[in-house]
């Protein structure tokens, strides 16, 4: 009884850190996709930085 639980906590546990790792893939496109605008999208003149820090 006591493996069997442990196998299933080892697959609860690396589903979960996949789930984590697939989510943090979307999170860090997007906000490439996001850095990758704000730089097309600088305005004219100025120091051209479209950040503050």
């Amino acid at each position: 009884m006591v493996p069997l639980l442990l196998v299933l906590l080892l697959v609860l546990l690396l589903f979960g850190l996949g789930f984590a790792a697939k989510a943090l893939w979307w999170i860090a496109v997007l906000v490439l996709v996001l850095w990758l605008l704000g730089f097309v999208a600088r305005p004219k003149g100025g120091t051209g930085r479209w950040y503050r820090w």
